[in-house]
């Protein structure tokens, strides 16, 4: 039987970031976050607050144009993909998403659930949906569709 997923409901975007940031304390090398839900979620809040919780002192943007921003600086590199834009599974094979996938670092992607047959096994997948101005974040080990 699956496990119950995680939950918990978020008020404010600090509180967000702070969600995040407490997250990053227990990530190591090799791990993969998927997060889902629709725009304005609080995807790219999250990873702010992910990428602080590192110790990265990059700016954080919406990968949504390059696809995937690298961000090398803190106690663990990220590369921060968006599947949002892209077509097919072979558009983000040709980008070497294999080759992030072997790297010592964590890999970040938005709108994971366009290809979720791209993503590893052990993938930990965060579902973000608002309810009224706060935000419910689950997470579960197993795709999300």
């Amino acid at each position: 039987m699956p496990r119950m997923p995680m939950q918990c409901r978020i008020e404010t975007t600090a509180e967000m970031e702070g969600f995040a940031r407490e997250m990053a304390k227990n990530l190591v090398p090799g791990e993969v976050l998927a997060l889902c839900g629709d725009l304005g979620a609080g995807k790219t809040c999250f990873v702010r607050g992910l990428m602080a919780g590192l110790g990265s002192p990059d700016p954080v943007a919406s990968p949504t144009f390059p696809l995937v921003h690298e961000y090398p600086g803190g106690r663990i590199p990220v590369a921060h993909f968006d599947f949002y834009r892209v077509e097919s599974a072979d558009e983000l094979l040709a980008l070497g998403w294999d080759d992030f996938l072997d790297r010592d670092g964590i890999v970040v992607v938005e709108w994971a659930n366009r290809f979720p047959e791209l993503l590893p096994p052990g993938t930990r997948w965060l579902k973000i949906e608002r309810d009224g101005d706060a935000r419910v974040v689950q997470i579960h080990t197993e795709p999300l569709q």
